[in-house]
This record gives C-alpha cells, structure tokens and sequence, in this order.
C-alpha cells in the first residue's frame, strides 16, 4: 500500500465516520428479528476488509501482530497454503493435510455408495477434528496450525509425519497405514512444551456428518448413532432410532467412541482412555446429502499428552468378523439383537453364512442354503412339534363328542379334553415348545440380514440390493404403515404364509375365532416388512416353502391310524392312573376361573 492509497483510505473512514455520526437516518423498526450465519473463510496469508467501495487488504505486520495475539508463541505456523497428501492401502485411501496434521477425507475402496460414486466415509468438507491446548490463559486450536509434512515407509507400512515446531518446543502427529486392513494408527509425540502450555486437559474434539451412502435416508438415519465403551468395561449408546437432538455427558474414561451408521462406522479407540468427554446428534432434515451430524469432545490427560498420546482410527465396514478383532465390544457396532439373539448370530448364522461364502458368490443361493440348513437344525423339533399335532388330529373324533356333549359349557368341556389328553397320553403344550424353542432363530435372522453388509448392493432375480427392500412398483400415493412401494418378496412371503395357515386349519382342532385370527399375523407382516431388507422377505418365502413340503413330507410318513390305535391303548392303561401335577394345576385354574365368572354373572 502506498502513500495516496493510506490517505485515501484514512478520509475515507473519516467521512464515513462523520455521515453514520450526524446524517444517518434512524433504523426502522424491524418486523421480524432474523439471525444468519457469516460465511465462514479460510484466512490466507493475507486477510482483506471490504467496505462500500473496495477491499482493503491488512498490511503483513498487523496481521502478523494479530496472529500473535491469537496464537502466542505458536503464531509462526498461523499461515501457509493447505496442503493435501493421499496414501492408499487395498482398502482404504487416506488424504491427509498440513493444516491441522489431520486425517481430511476417507474413501472405502470396496464400497460405492447408492449413486455408485466412491464410497466417502469422512468427508472433510462436513468433517473436523480439533486438538486444543491452554497457552497462557488461551485457548489454542493446533488444527488451525500449518504443519511441515515427511512420508516414510517401513516395509509395506507407510508412516506420515506432521509436526509443528520453533526449535524450543516440538509437535508431531503420526500416522501408520498398514498395507491392508481398516485402522490406522495415531499418535502425537511433543518435546518441550511444559514452558508455553498449562498443565490443563488436552481437547480431543471431532464433527462428523455421515456422508448418505444408502437409498433409504429415514432408514439411514434411524440406524445410525453414537457408541462408545467405557474404562469399566459397560458398552453404552446414544438412542439410534431418534432424529431429535441427543447429547450425553461422560464422566468416566472412555476407551473408544464410534460414529456408527447402518453399514460403516468411523471410530477413535485410545490406548490409554479418554478422561471424559461429551457427545452429541442430530439430524438437519434440510439436508438430504447427510444422515446424521455427530460430535464427540474427548479430554485427554495432559500427562498422556505430554508424555505421547497413543490411538487407533477406525474407518470400515460393521462386519463381525472384523469388528471383534479390533478392541473388546467394538463388534458392538453391529446391531445383533437383543437378550439370547446376539448369541444365536454370533455363534450359529454369521458361522454358517461365512462358511457358505467360501464357495459361493451369489447371495441369493446362499441365502437358500442357509434355509435348507436351517430347517435342517430345527428338523427334530419340527418333527416332534408334527407328532404332536398328529395325535391332536387322531383325537378329533372324541374331542368332536365332547364338545357336542357339554356344548354353551366350555369349562366343562375343556375339563373334559384334559381328562382325555391325560388319559391317552398327550401334552397338550407339547406341539407349542418346539415352535418356542425355534423363536430365537427366526427372530435372529431379522436382525440379521437387514443389518448384514455383506447383502448390500448384492443383487438377486428382480432384487438390486438384498439390503434393502426389492420394489416391483412404485405407488402414485403412500399407503398408511405400509408405503409407496410394492416389494414382491414380501407379498410373496405373505401369500405362502396364508397358503401353508390354510393347509394347516384343514386338519387341526382350531376352530371358533382362533380360526380366522391366525390369518391376521400373516397381514400384518405385508404391512411391518413391505420396507424391510429383501434378503430377510426372501428368506422368509423360501423357509416358508420348505416347511410347506417339510409338512407334506412329514403327513405321508405318519401314520395316523396307527397312533389312533395307541393313543387308544394307552387310554386303557392310564385309566385309573392318578393326575399328573401339570394336569391337577390346570384343572385347578380353570376350576377357579369358572367360579370367578360365575361371581360376576351374579354381580351383573
């Protein structure tokens, strides 16, 4: 700036300082008060003012006077361009930059997302993290700092160096990126910073929006959260199914916290715990390219800090396999269920579905086998459940007699056909605990096959992604619980759910409302799955089918004339034969539930 500029420069301000002091007219009064954000600049080496008429740039000393001010004895690394350094292993590809020495962007090599676009897991144009120390009474951002940069590598590991430093005192952060795999290690190694910090908590902070990497968005972001473990070895979550805003402080030290969503999860595990922290989400409904905004504001000792802070990043894929090796509950970022579920996953379906990978490549048909072998675990129970039902049905003529007999009387009448199962030898329960007892599977596998990464964008027959739902028509108007969508496996689930309840009431004892009310669970679930994962409705079509020829199967083996003829022996044998606990029990409810209804038909 010269001579004639400064002087115009310096009028300026004088006549703009006389006219807002005696012309300016009085503001009107405003109808509504409104807040907007600035837009947030990158400050360069030179900032600029801009008034009515031009920008004006600040001269270097005033900026290097502020910068002072703001930064202290770290105001040497205030300046400098952004610099960019990408490294690649087979899995993942990793830009780096100088400002701030922080992880910038992260690409899942193996993933796209639902536009086919490189999957970007951390996007560091939504994403930041923020090391902040206590110079002098201040706070300092050392990712707002420009780092020197230094790439080396150690076999097939590469290491990238960013470090901060004046000769009297020294940062660095590093980073180690194996040839393969999801983690990268991190630390941050500092020399002589006891004279210029106050022995105050580092701030460990990180914002993260999750990038929309799936079709579904609401499904996205009710499957989407933030986990973290704690130092007392108790895994805890904010809530997943909520959009509405959720924060937690921690008070005990933290060994990891995860930003999960529905596939992929971007997690920080420490090797010595954070002290505490705070973490946060919500949704901006406004913003249709992201899922959820996530925050976690971590403390670290400053004696871990001085000393040498040590961490692992996470960036991958919620697949067991790989999530169990990484830390104690990491595998916690898989949704498995809840009570026993978990188990029967862990230790029966995810076994058999990676087993099955081994020699197939098409989901669909390993999805068919996992039914076959399915069925073929449950089979002695099926059977047993199947015997059951055929000496219900070879009793039919007799429990046809005593329903004639004591017909209006259903007390009498059920009193009655306990005598009678105790007579000929049948538990009436007894069909029912082997279907019980196959609850867990089929309840296991809906959680599994949703949540399942190994189904995404993996195509079947009309399906495109047996993640998510196969839409066959789409609807010019949402239906209420159900959609705007028409997803053929699920109607296919159903109309083979109604054909086998069909075929079953033709032959079973059931009958008054029981008898139609067996056909509503059947629609409810048209309704319930019409969004859920294609991979789950098929599986439940094709389990369907095969329990339907399990059942015709099981109807030519068994013979039914023959357990009539030995239901009918034993009902001689036990003739005389005392009641059994169960059955004196029962008989005692019903006979207390009879007096109860007739003390209220006398009341009324």
């Amino acid at each position: 700036m010269d001579r004639n500029q400064f002087i115009g420069l310096i009028l300026m301000f004088g006549l703009l300082a006389v006219y807002f002091t005696w012309f300016a007219p009085e503001p009107p009064v405003p109808e509504e008060l409104t807040t907007q954000e600035e837009p947030i600049t990158e400050v360069t080496t030179e900032s600029s003012i801009l008034d009515s008429t031009s920008i004006i740039a600040i001269p270097d000393s005033v900026q290097a006077s502020l910068n002072t001010q703001k930064y202290g004895a770290f105001a040497f690394a205030s300046e400098g361009e952004e610099t960019l350094k990408t490294i690649e292993n087979k899995d993942l590809a990793i830009s780096f930059s100088n400002k701030g020495g922080r992880i910038k962007d992260v690409i899942l090599k193996n993933h796209k997302d639902y536009l086919g676009n490189p999957l970007l897991l951390v996007d560091g144009s939504k994403s930041k993290t923020d090391l902040i120390v206590d110079h002098n009474g201040r706070k300092i951002n050392l990712s707002e700092l420009a780092y020197s940069s230094n790439v080396k590598t150690f076999g097939d590991t590469t290491q990238v160096s960013y470090t901060l430093t004046d000769g009297n005192f020294s940062i660095i952060q590093k980073y180690l990126v194996p040839p393969t795999g999801f983690e990268v290690a991190y630390s941050i190694q500092t020399k002589g910073l006891n004279n210029i910090l106050n022995p105050t908590d580092v701030n460990f902070n990180w914002y993260h929006a999750i990038n929309r990497a799936e079709q579904n968005l609401d499904d996205g972001r009710i499957n989407s959260n933030v986990r973290y473990y704690r130092a007392d070895d108790e895994y805890d979550e904010l809530s997943q199914r909520s959009t509405e805003f959720e924060d937690e402080t921690l008070g005990t030290q933290v060994k990891w916290v995860s930003f999960k969503q529905k596939f992929f999860a971007a997690a920080i595990i420490a090797k010595t715990p954070f002290k505490s922290g705070y973490i946060s989400q919500t949704v901006d409904f406004a913003d249709t390219t992201s899922v959820k905004n996530m925050s976690m504001q971590m403390l670290i000792p400053y004696s871990d800090f001085a000393n040498g802070f040590k961490a692992r990043y996470y960036f991958g894929s919620n697949k067991y396999d790989i999530l169990k090796k990484v830390t104690p509950e990491f595998e916690e970022n898989l949704d498995m269920g809840w009570g026993p579920l978990p188990v029967v996953n862990k230790y029966l379906i995810i076994p058999i579905f990676h087993f099955l990978e081994r020699f197939f490549t098409n989901y669909g048909i390993i999805i068919l086998i996992v039914v076959i072998v399915i069925r073929l675990i449950l089979s002695p129970l099926t059977w047993k459940s199947h015997m059951s039902m055929a000496k219900m049905r070879a009793m039919k003529p007799e429990l046809d007699e005593i329903k004639a007999k004591h017909d209006g009387d259903m007390q009498k009448a059920q009193q009655e056909q306990m005598k009678l199962y105790q007579q000929v030898g049948i538990n009436p329960v007894s069909g029912c605990i082997p279907m019980l007892l196959q609850m867990p599977i089929l309840f296991s596998l809906f959680f599994f096959f949703p949540n399942a990464v190994e189904l995404r964008q993996q195509s079947f027959l009309w399906a495109h992604d047996l993640s998510t739902y196969d839409s066959v028509l789409t609807l010019p108007f949402t239906i209420p619980f159900y959609g705007d969508h028409v997803s053929l496996f699920t109607l296919l689930m159903t109309l083979s759910t109604i054909l086998y309840t069909w075929s079953n009431s033709q032959i079973t004892t059931v009958q008054g409302p029981m008898k139609t009310l067996q056909y509503m669970m059947p629609i409810m679930f048209l309704f319930v799955l019409n969004s859920y994962a294609s991979g789950l409705t098929f599986y439940y079509f094709v389990s369907n089918m095969t329990t339907f020829g399990q059942t015709l199967l099981f109807r030519k083996i068994i013979d039914e004339d023959k357990i009539h003829k030995l239901l009918q022996e034993n009902k001689k044998k036990n003739a005389n034969k005392k009641k059994s606990k169960f059955q004196t029990r029962l008989e005692e409810a019903m006979k207390a539930n009879q007096e109860a209804q007739k003390k209220n038909k006398k009341k009324k």
